[in-house]
């Protein structure tokens, strides 16, 4: 049975941005095993939107930005979305019934899968289907955006700390 792990970076102040702040080498490449290592990922379609840049080749990318693309490309990813008619390559659209596509998928997969976006980890959260939580936590004070938690959580418990890279932590909660 696969563990539901909701993981994004964030700043200081709580929000979540991704073109406020961007991992340095060694958080990149925690990154490309993170991903490679999971059994897919659900996303919002925000973030999903955000995330397809890596379905397409960039001239202008390094060895590890070509390492994540392909790692990307090759993970099972399920689109939660009430707007979107497709998705693209390996790529599932869910547009009702979240409890069940997302109870069925973690009593089939081994592993971990990931959760990316505030909304959707709510929405997760308040079904008591997300197993842990994961911070990355960056050194910037943003003072705007949207925040990590987009609602209340029930109480949770702190399991484990992790420095990644020069500045990052990575925070772990389970529920208490």
């Amino acid at each position: 049975m696969a563990k539901l792990i909701y993981a994004l970076n964030q700043s200081l102040d709580g929000y979540v941005d991704h073109m406020e702040f961007a991992p340095d080498a060694d958080l990149f490449r925690h990154f490309i095993e993170d991903v490679g290592a999971s059994a897919g990922t659900i996303y919002g379609r925000n973030m999903y939107e955000v995330m397809r840049y890596w379905d397409e080749e960039h001239p202008g990318w390094d060895a590890p930005e070509r390492e994540y693309a392909e790692v990307w490309r090759k993970q099972p990813k399920w689109v939660v979305s009430g707007s979107l008619k497709s998705v693209g390559p390996n790529a599932a659209l869910v547009s009702d019934n979240l409890e069940a596509t997302v109870r069925d998928l973690k009593s089939r997969l081994d592993g971990y899968i990931e959760v990316s976006g505030p909304r959707l980890a709510n929405s997760l959260t308040q079904l008591g289907l997300i197993d842990e939580y994961r911070i990355y936590l960056h050194p910037v004070v943003l003072g705007k955006g949207a925040p990590y938690f987009a609602g209340p959580r029930p109480r949770l418990r702190l399991t484990a700390t992790d420095r990644i890279g020069a500045d990052v932590i990575r925070l772990t909660y389970v529920p208490a």
